[in-house]
């Protein structure tokens, strides 16, 4: 530790500054490491396309599907507009089935693009 009014020893402070450095790029390696080893890119990628493909999903049922449906059950406008009144209580099944539909379509939207890409024999160890 430098006491207050000894001259400062470039050397000292060079040399701590050369090892923070190194063992910077010790962790920044084994950073790398880590993340080539578990395809963490891969998880980044499949999460950010996954959320592009249900918004290109979600818009196919709402945009098409739905209005499809509801003039198909009588529903003014589309599926999610449907519903039924008991008394008091609005009963919105045109709103659940909507839901559902959005469900399946990006279940088999997921299921045959895994499927047609071959990813289902990636995870499989193979023997």
């Amino acid at each position: 530790m430098q006491k207050v009014g000894e001259p400062i020893n470039m050397e000292e402070i060079l040399n701590k500054g050369q090892v923070a450095k190194e063992k910077a790029k010790q962790h920044l390696g084994g950073f790398m490491q880590f993340v080539r080893e578990q395809g963490v890119v891969g998880l980044a990628v499949g999460f950010i396309l996954g959320g592009a493909v249900a918004k290109v999903v979600s818009s196919l049922v709402a945009d098409l599907i739905n209005p499809l449906l509801g003039l198909v059950v009588g529903a003014a406008g589309d599926l999610k507009t449907a519903g039924i009144t008991i008394g008091g209580a609005r009963i919105a099944w045109g709103s659940f089935a909507s839901t559902l539909v959005d469900f399946f379509v990006i279940a088999a939207v997921v299921y045959f693009g895994v499927r047609g890409l071959g990813l289902d024999k990636l995870d499989k160890k193979k023997e």
